[in-house]
């Protein structure tokens, strides 16, 4: 199953939108804060997909939660924009949230770097800045979980 995984438009939405169509088969998409009118206004390109979104440090008008747990083809996933956990100096605050939460995987956006950490049973993502013409994708198969960071060409 693959998640499409996007943050940090900061008021890009054709990027945006170019990174929903370059991924069809996604069947889940992620938003983790910082520009939720951009991702509102692409709301219609996500018909017939599971979508989930958090507010970002910078969506003070949102009504997203802050964080969500959600459960994608049977693994637990930490989803926050990042700021409340501190990313910007280490995964470590992060990566004891998801373990209190009994995820193996969280999901951040915050940076705008694409990063990819494993530390005590947990796989930290951030799949950069969509106004840096980043953004991601995990793809849960079988034999665990594959996260990809992609640059918009």
């Amino acid at each position: 199953m693959r998640i499409l995984v996007l943050s940090d438009s900061h008021g890009d939405c054709l990027t945006l939108q170019k990174a929903i169509k370059a991924q069809p088969t996604a069947e889940v998409v992620v938003y983790l804060g910082d520009g939720f009118r951009d991702f509102e206004h692409c709301r219609p390109l996500l018909e017939g997909k599971r979508v989930y979104a958090v507010k970002g440090n910078n969506d003070m008008a949102c009504d997203y939660p802050k964080s969500e747990v959600i459960s994608v083809g049977g693994v637990k996933i930490y989803l926050t924009h990042g700021n409340s956990e501190f990313v910007d100096y280490s995964a470590g605050r992060l990566i004891g949230v998801a373990m209190d939460n009994d995820c193996t995987l969280a999901l951040h956006g915050h940076t705008h770097i694409q990063r990819e950490v494993y530390s005590d049973g947990v796989r930290v993502f951030c799949p950069g800045a969509i106004k840096s013409d980043e953004y991601g994708v995990v793809d849960i198969i079988d034999g665990g979980i594959i996260c990809i960071g992609i640059k918009i060409r």
